[in-house]
């Protein structure tokens, strides 16, 4: 079940704010220092990989059931599971590299088909596949212990070696808390992207924010009005579409005076280099770690993220995932912060622009 909230529309200004900055108090700047985010060699502006995680993408949808995911190696080169000669071939021919999988799609599938009956019940956990090793990875957080921690290592155990586990320090969370001064009714969080659906301008955020923010506003004062929230989804999915007057830039705060232009969406693989703005903790990078996970938050279970070990902190909630000009996600939640460091899950960008019949401005 997931659940839609849809308010009436209502007039609002707009500051026409670039995506990943909502407001303009207290951000960080670049003399945060543990709060600005390292440049190696402009990976974030313009990473290497992204073509090559684009290929792998399509091709493994491409494949559809008949691959277990694709995924960046250590050289950066993409990967793509198979099952059988001719796929193989075929991938060779497209220029990625073919690598027979380990354990059979149908098999992950059941797998990770159970998985999301059997843990929906208990927050602190979640889990994906890994086309790297043909396996199911379940993580549990800190919160997992006793009785509960025994039934997930008892379901895992069930599912014999095609199954591994991991621990995730901290607890998993979506990063919007009451009261943590949103520029809305109850939470802050952050703008992903501005998008346009014919004539009308909107901008995506986190459905966990948009469920209990109707008015958004660019100042904590609520004097500068920016949209109305018009539908918004979670659990299930997070994300939620922002009504605007005015149209907003295509480009996101990178948080050292600059802006990185968003021209197109996308979704990436494993292994591939991404960065992620947000109003908390401004602009960090770090790989996808996994795509298609399913996590189980406190407030309910998302299904589809993409996780990666980018830190992120509360207020951080909505803001934007990219790889160089495309966008990717929208923040959703996860644990840790970025002085102990984290994993963080997104909503793909792709399902609500699908949704909403928008596109990226």
């Amino acid at each position: 079940m997931r659940t839609v909230v849809t308010w009436t529309v209502v007039a609002a200004g707009s500051a026409g704010l670039a995506a990943g900055s909502l407001y303009a108090v207290g951000m960080p700047d670049a003399s945060g220092g543990g709060q600005q985010a390292t440049l190696a060699g402009d990976q974030a502006t313009r990473p290497t990989n992204a073509s090559a995680a684009a290929l792998a993408a399509k091709l493994a949808d491409r494949l559809g059931r008949r691959t277990a995911g694709a995924y960046l190696d250590s050289a950066g080169r993409p990967v793509v599971t198979v099952t059988n000669t001719r796929d193989a071939a075929m991938v060779r021919a497209a220029g990625a590299v073919a690598k027979a999988t380990r354990t059979s799609p149908a098999t992950l599938n059941r797998i990770t088909t159970t998985l999301a009956r059997t843990t929906r019940g208990i927050p602190g956990t979640a889990f994906a596949v890994d086309p790297a090793t043909s396996k199911v990875t379940v993580w549990t957080d800190e919160s997992v212990t006793g009785t509960r921690m025994a039934t997930v290592r008892r379901m895992a155990g069930q599912m014999g070696p095609a199954v591994k586990m991991d621990r995730i320090p901290g607890r998993l969370r979506t990063f919007a808390l009451g009261g943590d001064a949103i520029f809305g009714e109850s939470a802050r969080c952050s703008l992903g992207f501005n998008v346009k659906r014919g004539d009308q301008n909107f901008f995506l955020t986190a459905g966990h924010c948009g469920n209990v923010v109707r008015a958004w506003t660019a100042d904590q004062q609520g004097n500068q009005a920016l949209g109305t929230t018009v539908e918004s989804s979670f659990p299930g999915d997070d994300f939620a579409l922002v009504q605007t007057d005015q149209a907003g830039e295509g480009a996101v705060n990178l948080y050292n005076g600059q802006q990185q232009d968003i021209t197109q969406a996308g979704d990436p693989v494993a292994g591939q280099r991404v960065s992620r703005s947000g109003s908390t903790t401004g602009l960090r990078s770090g790989s996808v770690t996994a795509v298609n996970a399913t996590v189980n938050y406190p407030e309910g279970t998302v299904t589809g993220t993409i996780q990666t070990n980018v830190c992120a902190e509360p207020g951080d909630s909505g803001g934007s995932l990219f790889s160089g000009n495309t966008a990717l996600g929208l923040t959703s939640g996860g644990s840790g912060d970025c002085q102990s460091g984290g994993v963080t899950f997104f909503q793909p960008v792709t399902e609500p622009l699908k949704a909403f019949g928008a596109s990226v401005t």
